[in-house]
């Protein structure tokens, strides 16, 4: 009994889709992703001077406007608070309580000119003036003649470039604490020892933690008059803020190391 033409169509339409769904070559399965990586960021960072430096998030970000000056041959040589030679050839800063080893970008507010620095010392220990360049930070910014200049310093993390197949990526240093550490107030400095002392007794009234710092500047000895001891710098600035109420007006505070 023959079948119907209609069923005999139908039957080799259907064999030769199958046959051809046979032959053709099945499609490559989609990618796997690539499984996230520790201390991996995919946001864009910029780059000056042919290294890469990742913004800190504004939540955890470090941002201050105030005076700059720079220092040169009279510290050149000396370790600096890090423990390694200030060079003030080199593209370096210092500043009272950033911790060492940040990275910042100084921003010259009178011309706009910007430039990376690396915090590793201590400073200025002068009132009103918020970071100290190198020699050359201040070339940089164009405020090596004037001396000193208005600027913004922000920091920001290093980051280095890596593939991990056709994908980019920036390992980037972890962020660093601004805020935890140990903190005190340098309410004064003095040339001569028994002023310094006479002040030093007058607040250790108020405060458990007077204390005197000396320390060699220009060929001098000054004797930096502290007080108190502060591990979160929120409180820190608290009491900074009621000592300039009550006639310190220059007072700032300064980061602790070792601690």
């Amino acid at each position: 009994m023959r079948m119907p033409w209609r069923t005999r169509v139908g039957i080799g339409l259907l064999l030769a889709v199958l046959a051809a769904g046979c032959t053709r070559t099945p499609p490559p399965p989609p990618p796997t992703p690539s499984p996230p990586v520790s201390g991996l960021r995919t946001q864009r960072p910029y780059q000056i001077n042919g290294i890469w430096y990742y913004p800190l998030p504004s939540a955890e970000g470090y941002v201050e406007e105030g005076t700059a000056s720079w220092y040169g041959s009279d510290f050149h040589g000396r370790p600096t608070a890090c423990g390694e030679r200030y060079d003030m050839f080199a593209m370096t800063a210092a500043h009272k309580t950033l911790p060492l080893g940040t990275y910042v970008k100084v921003t010259n507010l009178e011309n706009h000119r910007s430039t990376i620095l690396r915090i590793n010392d201590r400073g200025p220990f002068v009132a009103g003036r918020i970071i100290d360049l190198s020699c050359r930070g201040a070339q940089e910014l164009d405020s090596y003649r004037k001396g000193t200049a208005r600027v913004r310093v922000e920091a920001v993390q290093y980051a280095s470039e890596e593939k991990l197949g056709t994908n980019t990526y920036w390992r980037v240093d972890p962020v660093p604490s601004f805020r935890y550490g140990q903190f005190t107030i340098q309410i004064g400095a003095f040339r001569e020892q028994p002023n310094a002392l006479k002040l030093k007794d007058r607040m250790s009234r108020h405060f458990d933690g007077a204390q005197i710092v000396q320390a060699y500047e220009k060929g001098c000895i000054l004797h930096r008059v502290q007080v108190g001891m502060y591990r979160d710098l929120l409180l820190a600035r608290k009491e900074l803020d009621s000592l300039r109420i009550h006639g310190f007006s220059d007072a700032f505070i300064v980061a602790v190391e070792g601690q």
